[in-house]
């Protein structure tokens, strides 16, 4: 186990959501936090209203391909972060679970995802604070 923490991002298609999490965690974060996604059911590509909208905020996902959940990412996460994919997620005795609701932006165009964009962004902040905030200087 390293010294960082580990934090597993899950949505049902792993295009959306959970890949936007991820990019703003990695993005925040750096090197601070090691970063997973995945999804219970993956599309074949990371939904395109979804590379636009973080590409209006400078962060690139559109070279990010949708991976399947699997019991070792969970096993190898500490923080496992569920977005509406139920059941499928494996639970294990000592991980930290939690499941933030959003609207799910499949199928809808970059002005309906921009706002579910932002507030992904704000629960990332919160999240970097508690788990890996800024070295003091």
């Amino acid at each position: 186990m390293s010294d960082k923490p580990s934090v597993l991002f899950v949505c049902v298609h792993n295009a959306g959501r959970s890949q936007m999490a991820a990019a703003w965690l990695t993005h925040l974060a750096g090197d601070r936090v090691e970063v997973r996604s995945a999804g219970s059911a993956p599309a074949d590509q990371v939904n395109p209203a979804v590379v636009e909208a973080m590409k209006e905020v400078g962060i690139d996902v559109s070279a990010e391909i949708p991976k399947v959940l699997t019991v070792e990412a969970v096993q190898a996460s500490d923080v496992c972060i569920t977005m509406g994919c139920g059941d499928a997620c494996p639970v294990f005795p000592g991980k930290r679970y939690l499941d933030w609701t959003l609207e799910d932006p499949a199928g809808q165009g970059v002005e309906a995802v921009r706002p579910i964009r932002d507030e992904i962004k704000a629960r990332i902040e919160g999240l970097i604070a508690e788990i890996a905030p800024e070295p003091e200087a």
